[in-house]
C-alpha cells in the first residue's frame, strides 16, 4: 500500500492539486489525504488561502475517477486521518501491505 499527503493553503492552485493527483494516479498510490495549512503560530507561514470545503470535494472526486483507491481530503484532514479504515477500504485489488521491521 503506498499513500501520499498533501497540504494546501500555502500558495498552490486548484490545478497543480489537480496535477499532482494526477501523478500520483499514475505511479499507482493507492491512498491520498488533502488538508488545509493551519498556521500553528504567528512565527510559522501565513496561510495563503482558506479552501472552500466544495473544493476539497471536487479534489476527492478527480483522484477517484483518477483510479486512486482512497481520496480523503477536507479542512481538517492530516496526513494520517483514518489511515487503517483507508488501508482497509482498498479491498482485494490492493497490493499486500509490506510488513515493517525496525531494528
Amino acid at each position: 500500500t503506498t499513500k501520499s499527503g498533501l497540504i494546501v493553503g500555502m500558495g498552490e492552485t486548484d490545478a497543480e492539486i489537480d496535477s499532482a493527483l494526477a501523478d500520483l494516479a499514475a505511479i499507482g498510490v493507492d491512498i491520498v489525504t488533502i488538508g488545509q495549512y493551519l498556521r500553528p503560530t504567528t512565527h510559522h507561514i501565513p496561510i495563503q488561502r482558506w479552501v472552500e470545503p466544495s473544493i476539497f470535494t471536487s479534489w476527492i472526486k478527480n483522484g477517484t475517477q483518477l483510479g486512486i483507491g482512497h481520496v480523503q481530503a477536507s479542512p481538517l484532514t492530516r496526513s494520517s486521518y483514518h489511515a487503517s479504515q483507508a488501508a482497509q477500504g482498498l479491498g482485494d485489488s490492493n497490493k499486500p501491505a509490506l510488513d515493517a521491521q525496525y531494528t
